[in-house]
């Protein structure tokens, strides 16, 4: 298979000081992506094998993982300070694809502005706080073209953009009620006072459709959240 590198580059203003979007970036991620370790020095072990290359707190943090074939995978983040406790924030996903170049691309392209978004989204409500997590995906049946669609219709999202409230029942943990924080074709995230929910519309890639689950309130079971949620989605293609 030829290899051949990709590069996305990815820039926003995010509401927060450089200081809580590098411990975001570096020691928060179980609250905007997933969690995962890495060691606070350069050189530090990261995860899935990769090197911590830069370590320059608050603005500068790098990781890279290399393999066979040519192959390699980096995340770079470079924060300035802006006005009023503000930073912008310059992520850079570099690496290579070995096959279906466009169409893997296309979505880590669209999966990374949504979770540079998410990132926005903790450090602005959460920062600093630990999250319990939760992954769920859905059944074969939502890897269907149309599949997204039935889970913006099953949370009562009829608005074009995001910004505003759903209510749904689920079944376990009564109704939780959310402002849609996002909002397009691909991805829905919704916010509540203690918890941040995403979906993912990876049918669209050729996946199933998927949902993460950051809890920040003292004692949240993710457990028992992913399981209600996961049946909840699984419901939604049962018929």
């Amino acid at each position: 298979m030829m290899a051949k590198e990709f590069k996305i580059v990815h820039e926003s203003e995010i509401e927060g000081t450089p200081a809580q979007v590098f411990d975001a970036a570096t020691s928060g991620t179980s609250g905007w992506m997933w969690p995962m370790e890495i060691e606070a020095k350069l050189g530090g072990a990261g995860p899935f094998g990769s090197i911590v290359t830069v370590w320059e707190p608050p603005h500068r943090f790098s990781n890279r993982m290399d393999g066979e074939g040519g192959f390699f995978n980096q995340l770079e983040y470079d924060i300035s300070e802006l006005p009023d406790g503000k930073s912008w924030l310059r992520y850079v996903h570099s690496g290579v694809f070995f096959e279906d170049w466009d169409n893997q691309y296309d979505g880590a392209a669209k999966h990374t502005a949504f979770y540079q978004h998410t990132l926005g989204q903790y450090v602005k409500f959460f920062a600093g706080r630990q999250a319990a997590f939760a992954d769920v995906q859905g059944p074969a049946a939502s890897s269907s073209p149309e599949a997204f669609e039935a889970v913006k219709h099953a949370l009562g999202i009829h608005d074009p953009g995001a910004g505003s409230h759903v209510s749904v029942a689920i079944a376990g943990l009564g109704t939780v009620d959310a402002v849609v924080d996002h909002l397009d074709e691909n991805f829905v995230g919704l916010r509540t006072d203690d918890a941040m929910i995403r979906f993912f519309g990876r049918n669209a890639f050729g996946a199933v459709v998927g949902m993460t689950i950051h809890l920040f309130a003292p004692g949240a079971d993710a457990e028992v959240a992913g399981a209600a949620w996961g049946a909840w989605l699984n419901g939604l293609y049962s018929a």
